[in-house]
């Protein structure tokens, strides 16, 4: 499946072919899941939006017309999905972080690094919804803002007026916790 290019495997999961529905389901599912997680910090939520997500390709997949790459489809539909659940509850911010500590580091300094990325995670958790999904596409999934405003329906303009407020905001709530620290 790999010489194959997207629309070839598209057409071909359309008719059913387990072999290009799993190429693009092993090539997509790490991103839908990582931003259905970071936007809904629940790992049974982030699962059922991804496999939601999917469920909803293979529907769509037999008149798809390609506008944008399926990747960047998929996570607009992840994103309205997230959207939806958010909705239908209070955020929630998460526990804990999954474990990401580098083994090299010791384990006081293994501990102030999860601390750090936890209190991250809370705050970008604290942005109005639409900069956190700006700054979860581009600045931790790595889309281009071309990507990313198509993924949210916006103009580049937009997208970039939302990653802006949204690293204003980080960047005064880590100086008030640093002041708050120091003073």
């Amino acid at each position: 499946m790999s010489g194959l290019t997207e629309l070839d495997q598209i057409a071909r999961a359309a008719r059913g072919d387990r072999a290009a529905q799993t190429a693009l389901v092993n090539r997509n599912m790490p991103i839908i899941y990582r931003v259905a997680y970071r936007m809904l910090q629940d790992q049974a939520e982030a699962e059922d939006v991804t496999q939601e997500t999917f469920l909803r390709a293979w529907k769509v997949l037999p008149d798809w017309q390609p506008k944008a790459k399926f990747s960047t489809w998929a996570c607009t539909v992840a994103l309205n999905l997230c959207r939806d659940r958010l909705r239908k509850k209070k955020p929630v911010l998460m526990d804990e972080l999954p474990e990401r500590v580098d083994p090299a580091l010791r384990p006081e300094e293994a501990l102030a690094s999860q601390q750090a990325q936890a209190g991250l995670a809370a705050k970008i958790a604290q942005l109005p919804e639409r900069q956190r999904e700006a700054l979860t596409l581009c600045a931790l999934e790595g889309m281009t803002n071309i990507e990313a405003a198509d993924a949210m329906s916006v103009s580049v303009r937009a997208l970039e007026s939302l990653l802006a407020r949204a690293r204003r905001s980080l960047r005064a709530s880590l100086q008030a916790e640093t002041v708050g620290e120091t003073g």
